[in-house]
């Protein structure tokens, strides 16, 4: 998991090619939630990422499950068609990427407000060939969930596709969208490779009602909140009889540590386990409702610039508190900035994806990233590439959401899933990356 100040990841611890065609020119600013939300991860263990990586694995597995229930029940209706000829589909013939000719109508550069991109070829993509476009289908599907205009036609093909081999929507792909590199505007050199980090969405035990081990609350909404108007900081919301009457009712549930509740404000929603009074055992989700207006301040960076610690992840700072438990207050009081919640149930489909993103649609588990819109608008398919210490990542991407950290050309923040091990991998991800943003011909 991640406690970076998402201006810093790293140190939080311490032409006829325009958006329109694509249907994404107002799509400029977040729908649910705003441009300066802050998802922040920390390293949780120190186990090596490749093995988190390894351990969300099973989402994807769930999520394929969905894909290939969803493909048996398309071919048994193709079945049932073929027997009538004159209704049979046309065979598709597949195209090999790495042999797919650059388009000769596209414009060689395109400029964006805080990027630049260049007209590339399918070969210039890595690992292209080996990703399964099965996984990418199921955040395409969101992207198309949402309406919006001139993009009809297109996700009428991508629900066509939807539960067929990888290899033929890959196919069509290839066949319909040209890559273009996207590079920083000013760098001198390397002007392609920017930074990849990640996000996770935590799972914690938690209680509808105080009671011991149970006692940091979580609110919903103060009636008295304003929108970009600061409110009660942090340390205030603890100690001003005022604040908590602001609260008083607003609680949504109670969880065991300060420190868990932090880590949830700031990758800005959740999973609770909860056991209702009937003993049934239920999960919520706590998505974003909103926010006190204070900046962002690193508590692992505040404890590092003391030496109070030389580890600043999570485990090291609850090492630290629990050494020093009378100064937990303080120390949480070094980040002024307080998320209030909003309560949403998981059922079936819900339960294998993510919240809601900038974009307004459920995040993907390893197919959705943030990033920042004055260079890759919502909703763009993205081929991302990045090889490091942590996990090599060659796959296609969704642009769905934004965070205040997330700034640049060329930068991205990868949602990794939820729970310890999606936690895990999130931590400790930072490494170089390379985009591609895939535009329809």
């Amino acid at each position: 998991m991640r406690l970076k100040d998402r201006p810093s990841f790293f140190h939080s611890v311490g032409g006829r090619f325009c958006w329109r065609s694509f249907g994404f020119s107002d799509l400029s600013s977040p729908l649910s939630r705003p441009e300066n939300m802050v998802h922040q991860t920390i390293a949780n263990k120190t186990t090596n990422a490749n093995n988190a990586s390894n351990k969300i694995k099973p989402m994807h597995q769930l999520l394929g499950s969905w894909i290939v229930g969803s493909f048996c029940v398309l071919g048994a209706l193709l079945l049932a068609s073929c027997a009538a000829p004159e209704k049979s589909p046309r065979p598709q013939a597949l195209v090999t990427p790495p042999e797919a000719s650059v388009g000769d109508n596209s414009p060689a550069v395109l400029l964006k407000s805080k990027s630049r991109w260049f007209l590339a070829s399918w070969s210039d993509l890595p690992g292209f060939n080996s990703d399964n476009f099965n996984e990418a289908w199921v955040a395409w599907r969101q992207n198309c969930a949402r309406s919006l205009p001139n993009t009809q036609s297109l996700c009428a093909e991508v629900k066509r596709l939807d539960g067929q081999p990888s290899e033929l929507q890959k196919s069509w792909v290839v066949q319909n969208f040209q890559p273009y590199r996207v590079e920083n505007l000013n760098a001198a050199a390397a002007p392609a490779i920017g930074l990849l980090t990640s996000y996770y969405e935590p799972v914690f035990e938690a209680s509808r009602s105080a009671k011991p081990g149970f006692d940091v609350p979580l609110y919903g909404l103060p009636a008295q909140l304003k929108a970009r108007t600061p409110w009660y900081s942090r340390e205030e919301i603890s100690k001003l009889p005022a604040a908590q009457v602001a609260l008083k009712g607003k609680e949504i549930a109670f969880i065991a540590s300060p420190v868990d509740a932090m880590v949830l404000h700031i990758q800005g929603s959740g999973r609770l386990w909860l056991t209702e009074s009937d003993g049934r055992r239920i999960q919520i989700r706590l998505a974003y409702a909103g926010t006190n207006d204070h900046p962002y301040q690193s508590i692992g960076r505040w404890l590092l610039d003391q030496n109070l610690t030389k580890d600043a992840t999570w485990p090291g700072i609850k090492a630290w508190i629990a050494q020093n438990p009378r100064k937990t207050n303080e120390l949480m009081w070094r980040n002024p900035r307080f998320i209030f919640f909003k309560e949403e149930p998981l059922n079936g489909a819900e339960a294998l994806l993510g919240p809601k993103g900038a974009m307004g649609v459920p995040l993907t588990p390893g197919r959705s990233i943030a990033v920042d819109p004055g260079s890759i608008p919502y909703g763009s398919a993205v081929w991302l590439s990045s090889v490091g210490p942590q996990t090599p990542l060659n796959r296609l991407v969704f642009a769905q959401d934004t965070g205040s950290a997330i700034q640049g050309a060329v930068r991205a923040d990868y949602f990794a899933g939820s729970g310890d091990a999606a936690g895990e991998l999130a931590g400790r991800l930072k490494q170089d990356m390379r985009a591609w943003v895939l535009l329809p011909r």
